[in-house]
């Protein structure tokens, strides 16, 4: 008979032999890197079943150390037990490690006189337009210290692909690594990656770049949302917690920005002009996690996720797009019927919330412009005590679109008002037209911190 012939796997000076198999699916065992068995193991470590992994080793131990434990140590042996089993088994909760907002450099900086000056020089905007943004700029309810990427202003240039994803690399790495300094996660533990951004929609993909930059794991749950407009982020909530829900006991990474350099407008259509005048550079990134065994050191837990579409209507629709001028120039429209189609949407909204989550302490409302946070104060009677986050964010960062609700929140915490308890309602706008809310109850008194907040700065 003759001798089937053997495949041997060296690791070092070791090896493991295997004889091959007839069928189908080959024998890859003979190519298998050692490295992928770790990151396996660490793949299994991570699931939902962790406990499983903890259990034969501890009931062979109870079974060694029963002969010698009296009778009255068997209860608190048993309480161990179940207090491993409470923090090794996945969680139907979401909570929310920490997030960081990420704060541009100082020679982003830009002030409403240099804005005006900027955009005289680039020589693309006639005197009716730069009277235009001038009173637009004066109204917006922003001050003096937003950022804006200078090479929208340069003259002669056309914004292309490589200006927009160095300026997305900057801001959404920016963001990911101060979070990553904060929570101490090993980015081979991330799971799941959401990245939200409007606008900017490359190939590939803007997770695809964060996957590669900071080397996440094979087997990531990745995904990339684009045109969604200003509400994005609380979608890309939604989105991570259902996934960290299907895969129990795992981390999700949330990121949500704006591109400021392709939200650029350098044509002379007054109607697309205002949204110039308002958005800003920022991004915010934010850690989920499902396993219970963080709930201890997490900040929030999410309570509520409210979505609202009114995409079926025709005016609601049409309300929020990107559009062409007759040059081919693309810009943001925004019609004169969004003030009202967002007051509905944010009804219907609140409607729901409020059977089910129908208290809150503390409100970050998407910091779009003054008349937008006006017309929702006057709508949800609101006190200016209420409004103050969004006010200051406005005032402070610009509209930094799905990651205004972020810097809002990291005023409220550096201001030192999020106590245990307390329960913040987020509210996000966007085309289509949505309005979605979330709220999130906080674990513990949340102490300013000294590091990854962008009001320190």
């Amino acid at each position: 008979m003759k001798k089937e012939p053997t495949t041997k796997m060296m690791n070092g000076g070791g090896g493991v032999e295997s004889k091959p198999r007839k069928g189908l699916l080959p024998d890859y065992l003979g190519s298998v890197n050692m490295k992928y068995v770790k990151l396996g193991y660490v793949y299994l470590l991570s699931l939902s079943n962790t406990f499983c992994f903890f259990l034969p080793p501890f009931l062979l131990l109870f079974i060694f150390v029963s002969r010698f434990l009296p009778i009255l140590a068997y209860p608190l042996f048993i309480f161990l037990l179940l207090l491993i089993y409470h923090f090794l088994t996945p969680s139907s909760s979401v909570f929310l490690l920490d997030f960081s907002c990420y704060h541009p450099p100082d020679h982003f900086k830009i002030t409403k006189s240099d804005f005006i000056s900027l955009a005289m020089k680039s020589n693309n905007f006639s005197e009716t337009s730069m009277e235009l943004q001038r009173k637009v700029l004066e109204q917006s309810g922003i001050g003096e210290e937003s950022y804006m990427p200078r090479v929208v202003f340069k003259p002669g240039h056309k914004v292309n692909l490589r200006d927009g994803r160095e300026e997305a690399a900057m801001v959404i790495f920016g963001a990911i690594d101060e979070l990553l300094a904060a929570t101490k996660i090993n980015v081979k533990h991330i799971k799941i990656l959401v990245l939200n951004c409007g606008v900017l929609n490359t190939t590939p993909s803007l997770s695809a770049m964060v996957i590669n930059h900071y080397k996440l794991r094979h087997n990531t749950e990745s995904y990339n949302l684009g045109g969604m407009g200003c509400g994005a982020g609380i979608i890309a909530v939604d989105l991570a917690k259902d996934l960290l829900n299907a895969h129990q006991g795992s981390y999700a990474l949330v990121v949500s920005t704006e591109i400021v350099s392709f939200t650029w407008y350098s044509g002379n259509d007054v109607t697309l002009l205002p949204p110039n005048c308002s958005f800003r550079m920022g991004a915010a990134a934010v850690m989920l996690s499902s396993r219970r065994i963080d709930k201890w050191r997490s900040k929030y837990q999410l309570m509520q996720l409210v979505r609202t579409h009114k995409g079926m209507d025709d005016t609601s629709y049409k309300s929020m797009e990107l559009r062409e001028d007759r040059e081919g120039k693309q810009g943001l429209y925004l019609s004169r019927d969004v003030t009202e189609v967002a007051r509905h949407a944010l009804r219907a909204n609140v409607t729901t919330l409020r059977r089910l989550e129908p208290s809150f302490q503390h409100i970050c409302v998407l910091a779009t412009s003054k008349k937008a946070l006006d017309e929702i104060q006057k709508d949800l009677k609101l006190t200016e005590e209420n409004m103050e986050a969004s006010r200051r964010t406005l005032e402070r960062f610009g509209n930094t679109s799905s990651s205004s609700v972020w810097y809002e929140l990291a005023y409220l915490e550096h201001k030192g008002k999020m106590k245990r308890g307390d329960k913040v309602w987020q509210i996000g706008f966007g085309s289509g037209f949505k309005c979605n809310t979330v709220v999130w109850k906080a674990l513990r008194n949340i102490e300013p911190s000294r590091h990854n907040n962008p009001w320190n700065l």
